[in-house]
Formats: structure tokens, C-alpha cells, sequence
């Protein structure tokens, strides 16, 4: 019995204390002229586009403990022309264990004029409209996307399926130390396709210009009209452009 009791101490002891979760969900009305920014430390987030006309916004935190919730703050600054939603740990903090995860279901043709993540996950699908992102630590992953899109990774892949190139929009992928991967149905009858590899290598279904004996790897092509632009730069990594 003895025995017993002192392991069944010992286990509690070494089991971690269970992390204090909240979650809560907010509408925003929206016209074609309102933007979103978003700017979170350490989390996810997902961006849904459909033909809804608001916006929802669900968030999820996640701290050690209910007090420790304190630390996420959800600061929203609305106006008639934006929305900025900010959850970010005070005095530049970057503790894994003070966690947000959104998910925002929009307009598929909404202007998300900035996406800030620290460390963590973008996944974007289902978008034609405008969006800026830049994921510090972490890929960032869209599928059926089109638009003006403008993707940035510092330590992690840019990983576009099914993506389509909108006559009057844009592709700029970048990843510092990370693949970009570009799919897209079919290639597209106007573009100038343009891609870096600083230390890497370049792999496309499109017939580029190549310039790989010395140095950076670059590869250009003009299609049709030469417009709109794909933009494709690493550091380090691959880039790999499929069109089926």
C-alpha cells in the first residue's frame, strides 16, 4: 500500500499542469474598401475565403494558466476602413508556450493588407484578393489561391497548390532558408515568370532562360504579353514551378 501511494504521488507530481484554453468569436460587417491586418507571436493562423459577405474571426489561446491568458491580450483597433487585430506577448516575448490560433473566414476577394507571424503557421486557401504575409519561423501553405499575393518565409517553405495567376494580379513567393513550391493547373498564357535560387536549384514545367554556371541560379520566362509577374526568390532552397 505504501509502495502504491508513493508512486501514485510521484506521478502526479511529474505530470504536467493541463494549459488553460479560451476561445472566443467576433463578426465584422464589411465592404469592398475595409482591410484586415494581423499581426500574432506565436500560433496559426488559417484564412478562408468564400462568398461570405463579413468577416468571423474565432480565436484560440493557450497559456500554462488562466492567469498566464493575460499575457495574449486581443487588442482590436476597428474603424471604417480597417481592422487590426494584434495578439502579441508583451516586451517582445517569444514563449512557445503562450499560444494563439485563429482562424478567419472572409470574403474570398477581402484585402488583408498585412499578416505578421512570429513563429507558427499561414495556410490560406480558397483566396482571391489581396494579402501580405510574412511568417518569420514556419511555411506557409495555400491552396486554390489567386489575387495579388505577396508570401514571405524566413525559416520555413512557400507551398502554393492549385494557384492561378489573375490578369491583374501577382505571385511574389520568398523564402530565406526554405523550398518555394509553386503548382498551378495549367501554365499561364500571359506572365513574366521570374526565379533566384541564391544557394539552390531551380526546377520548372514553364521553359525558362537559365543562367546556372556561375553563381545564382536565375531563370526568366516571357509569356504572351508578359504581364502579370510570378516572382520566385531563395536564399537557400529550391524552387519548384508545376503546372499540372
Amino acid at each position: 500500500m505504501r509502495t502504491a501511494v508513493l508512486f501514485m504521488v510521484c506521478a502526479a507530481l511529474a505530470a504536467p499542469a493541463l494549459a488553460a484554453t479560451d476561445r472566443q468569436t467576433r463578426i465584422f460587417t464589411w465592404t469592398a474598401s475595409r482591410a484586415l491586418s494581423l499581426d500574432i507571436t506565436i500560433g496559426q493562423i488559417r484564412i478562408e475565403g468564400s462568398s461570405r459577405t463579413d468577416v468571423e474571426l474565432a480565436v484560440q489561446r493557450t497559456a500554462p494558466t488562466t492567469e498566464g491568458l493575460a499575457q495574449l491580450a486581443v487588442a482590436i483597433d476597428e474603424t471604417p476602413e480597417r481592422v487590426s487585430i494584434r495578439i502579441v506577448q508583451p516586451d517582445g516575448g517569444t514563449d512557445p508556450a503562450f499560444r494563439s490560433d485563429l482562424v478567419l473566414r472572409v470574403p474570398a476577394d477581402a484585402r488583408i493588407e498585412t499578416v505578421k507571424v512570429m513563429e507558427g503557421k499561414l495556410v490560406v486557401e480558397h483566396f482571391r484578393g489581396t494579402l501580405t504575409a510574412d511568417v518569420r519561423r514556419g511555411p506557409i501553405e495555400g491552396t486554390d489561391v489567386t489575387g495579388a499575393l505577396r508570401l514571405e518565409a524566413g525559416i520555413g517553405s512557400v507551398i502554393l497548390k492549385n494557384a492561378r495567376l489573375d490578369p491583374k494580379g501577382l505571385l511574389r513567393l520568398r523564402a530565406f532558408n526554405g523550398d518555394v513550391r509553386l503548382q498551378m493547373p495549367a501554365p499561364p498564357t500571359d506572365a513574366r515568370v521570374m526565379a533566384l535560387a541564391l544557394n539552390g536549384s531551380i526546377q520548372s514545367d514553364i521553359p525558362m532562360t537559365t543562367r546556372d554556371s556561375w553563381g545564382p541560379r536565375w531563370s526568366e520566362a516571357t509569356l504572351g504579353s508578359g504581364e502579370p509577374v510570378i516572382s520566385i526568390d531563395v536564399v537557400t532552397g529550391k524552387v519548384e514551378i508545376r503546372t499540372k
